[in-house]
């Protein structure tokens, strides 16, 4: 409790020391067994099949996977951030995963307060579970803004996943709802990301009525994140409240 208690306190005290506008941006990202699927470099199939997580799929050697091209995806976004000198004071960045259950890897918190966390791939996909924790967090750091007198930005929400929610049901329809009313009470902005050929977009479509979802082109990882980073450094520039457009299209098939 001591630690937690510390770690609040530091929270609130950035707040009173560092009053530029914040926008608060949680990653939600998919960490299922079938991020570990090989998407991108030089791979060789054996012609074994191998299981890792309770998923069997053919075995291969070299290659990146999914997972590991998301890390560096993740790698490049703070790194561009960082560059910025608005961007990195105004940009506070929170990751939660999903997979056999919904975690948070790392709070809310200006980037030079954190380390970029290391992401390990555990079964199941329980998206519900993590939109809704992802929710949670995003509506506790906004109230913290607000008790401070800090000026912050719609929150964004970045959903990332490779294939179909199987966690459960209902906190999944729970999360379509809170987003889908957030977003239509302007609340929310919310970048719904399918990765490779498996996800379902349909899914994802659920979540935001106000969006297209998107599916990422083969190994585009990088560049997701660097245009995130980017945009980032726009909306930081920008007044509070002033509408700012975001073009996604070029990460799309």
């Amino acid at each position: 409790m001591e630690k937690i208690s510390e770690y609040l306190k530091i929270r609130i005290e950035d707040l009173e020391t560092n009053p530029t506008p914040r926008v608060a941006i949680c990653l939600c990202l998919d960490v299922s067994g079938s991020m570990l699927s090989v998407e991108s470099g030089d791979f060789v199939r054996t012609g074994r099949k191998i299981t890792i997580n309770n998923i069997t799929g053919d075995e291969v050697t070299g290659g990146k996977t999914r997972l590991d091209e998301l890390q560096e995806g993740i790698n490049s976004f703070y790194d561009e951030i960082s560059k910025d000198e608005i961007a990195q004071f105004a940009a506070e960045i929170c990751v939660v995963t999903f997979g056999d259950a919904a975690t948070c890897l790392l709070d809310f918190a200006n980037i030079y307060r954190q380390e970029v966390p290391n992401l390990r791939a555990t079964g199941r996909t329980s998206m519900g579970e993590g939109v809704n924790m992802a929710l949670d967090l995003l509506e506790r750091r906004k109230q913290e803004f607000k008790n401070a007198g800090v000026d912050y930005y719609q929150p964004w929400l970045v959903l990332m996943t490779d294939g179909e929610p199987n966690g459960d049901s209902s906190e999944l329809k729970r999360a379509m709802e809170r987003t889908t009313q957030m977003i239509a009470d302007k609340k929310l902005t919310l970048f719904p990301m399918g990765i490779g050929k498996d996800a379902n977009l349909a899914t994802l479509a659920q979540f935001t009525p106000k969006r297209n979802s998107i599916r990422l082109k083969e190994a585009k990882f990088k560049d997701f994140f660097e245009w995130l980073s980017s945009s980032v450094e726009t909306i930081s520039q920008s007044t509070p409240g002033e509408k700012v457009m975001l073009n996604l299209k070029a990460m799309s098939d």
